[in-house]
């Protein structure tokens, strides 16, 4: 779940990296290395994943006013993973991601606080089947520099976050298959043209 997008995490590791006379600068997803996994209790008998990848998303940041930056980040609700061909189907049903009423996931920042050299927590509006919350993600940055092959500024980060899916309407079978839903994100972001 939604991971969404911890994109936010880019416009913190760029906020911490660029230099403080800098204009804003867009950063987009590297679709091909960006993921968000997430985990749950089935019934207390095993923790089972599920994953969204490929997704796209912009980070834009200013790094005289970190707060002043933003990330977005959206993915179709049906490029679900799960491993199981009938567990997939069944998300995306009304009973959890809603997929025909509700085709997209989306993450947008609304607050970025830089809490050490790379590390902080950006607060966001996350949407899952038409329902949006904030959540916060713990965000830090990888590594910042010249992607090898590219030979362009490239960012990597990863982030953490815990979301209920009963705040998303989305609380079938719980408490035993657990409401909590463990978020890890791993994103890299290339600066734009």
């Amino acid at each position: 779940m939604t991971f969404a997008k911890l994109t936010a995490s880019a416009a913190l590791a760029a906020l911490l990296a660029a230099p403080a006379y800098a204009a804003p600068e867009k950063y987009v997803l590297d679709s091909s290395h960006s993921q968000v996994v997430f985990e749950y209790n089935h019934l207390g008998f095993s923790t089972t994943w599920g994953m969204y990848s490929g997704f796209e998303g912009e980070i834009m940041f200013d790094a005289e006013d970190p707060a002043a930056s933003s990330v977005t980040v959206t993915m179709p609700t049906d490029s679900l993973i799960t491993g199981w061909d009938e567990r997939t189907a069944h998300f995306l049903t009304g009973d959890f991601f809603g997929a025909d009423e509700n085709p997209t996931v989306a993450f947008k920042s609304t607050g970025i606080e830089v809490t050490g050299d790379q590390a902080g927590k950006i607060t966001g509006d996350l949407t899952i089947n038409g329902v949006t919350k904030s959540i916060v993600l713990d965000a830090t940055l990888n590594q910042m520099g010249e992607h090898p092959m590219a030979k362009k500024p490239w960012a990597g980060f990863g982030a953490t976050a815990t979301v209920l899916r009963s705040d998303y309407d989305m609380g079938q079978f719980a408490p035993f298959v657990s409401d909590e839903v463990k978020l890890m994100i791993s994103i890299e972001a290339m600066k734009a043209e």
